[in-house]
């Protein structure tokens, strides 16, 4: 059985994430110290005894998720379980920054340090209340395509996660977005819901935060990763650094095409999905894509030793 090991992105975020594999763990304490040192501040006290909604912050909650994953990964190689156990790796947005720690193409630090720049920028792109996001449940990608494309009338309405065959969120202005979720319900699907986020994510609005991304990213090394990394924009899986940089850039303002890189994971024999970090979205989604896929949650110190248990 081929497996991959997907990291996941903004809104799993908890307070207290990560705090028993901490304690379990000298290594995933050396995780959060190492980024408490490249920030500046103690993020980890933010995660483990802090305030949900400032934790959920877009500056905060990036770096954060980041951290709890590696910190999961580090408890995994704890217990012999190594990058090399997976084909692959992928991350669902800003877990794409996770997957290419885990394969040792950035440092935890560069990681940290991108992400905490990442979040700052998506957040300053756009003002307040001038964009949104909604999630359309119940049309497939192409159809939620068409309600953005009419929605937009001269606005930015994209659609910006394709993220199970059930679910596809669209982003962009906010007038836009509510358009948008009306046309969709009028078209057939069985919800459309306003996200509680902060800034209009993965859309051409994200452009300011991209170019800020392309300078951050040119001053940081990224190596070989020792497994490919599935990338969000082209659904594919590569490991040569200057492709995957490129992708970091295009991902700000590019779909998420989950969907498709789980099916593309699929085609390369991939049946066996661990889910490294907080929370179990990702396997939820997974499992509406193809639902012969096994899934794993690998979060706490129980989850490491059942998960090390089964390769042995």
């Amino acid at each position: 059985m081929r497996r991959a090991f997907v990291f996941p992105g903004q809104g799993a975020q908890t307070i207290g994430m990560g705090k028993a594999l901490a304690d379990a763990y000298p290594e995933v304490k050396a995780v959060f110290d190492e980024v408490d040192a490249a920030l500046g501040e103690k993020l980890s006290t933010l995660i483990w005894e802090g305030d949900q909604d400032e934790l959920t912050l877009t500056r905060n909650a990036q770096p954060a998720l980041m951290t709890t994953s590696l910190a999961a990964m580090k408890a995994l190689e704890a217990e012999g379980v190594t990058i090399e156990a997976a084909a692959c790796v992928a991350g669902h947005s800003l877990g794409e920054y996770s997957a290419l720690a885990a394969a040792g193409a950035l440092s935890i630090a560069d990681a940290a340090r991108l992400l905490r720049t990442r979040g700052e920028a998506m957040q300053a792109a756009v003002p307040v209340g001038v964009g949104a996001m909604a999630a359309i449940l119940g049309l497939d990608f192409a159809a939620v395509q068409e309600v953005a494309d009419e929605a937009a009338q001269g606005e930015v309405c994209q659609a910006a996660n394709d993220n199970d065959p059930t679910q596809v969120v669209v982003s962009g202005h906010k007038a836009a977005v509510e358009r948008a979720a009306e046309i969709a319900k009028a078209k057939g699907a069985r919800r459309a819901v306003m996200l509680p986020v902060s800034a209009p994510f993965h859309c051409a609005l994200m452009q300011p935060a991209a170019d800020v991304m392309e300078t951050a990213l040119a001053g940081v090394d990224i190596a070989k990763p020792a497994v490919p990394v599935v990338a969000n924009v082209i659904a594919e899986g590569l490991n040569d650094p200057s492709e995957l940089r490129k992708l970091l850039v295009a991902q700000v303002t590019g779909s998420v095409r989950w969907r498709e890189s789980v099916l593309h994971m699929g085609t390369h024999d991939i049946t066996e999905f661990w889910e490294i970090g907080a929370g179990k979205a990702l396997s939820g989604m997974i499992r509406k894509i193809d639902r012969g896929n096994a899934v794993r949650a690998v979060g706490t110190p129980e989850d490491v030793k059942a998960a090390a248990e089964s390769l042995s």
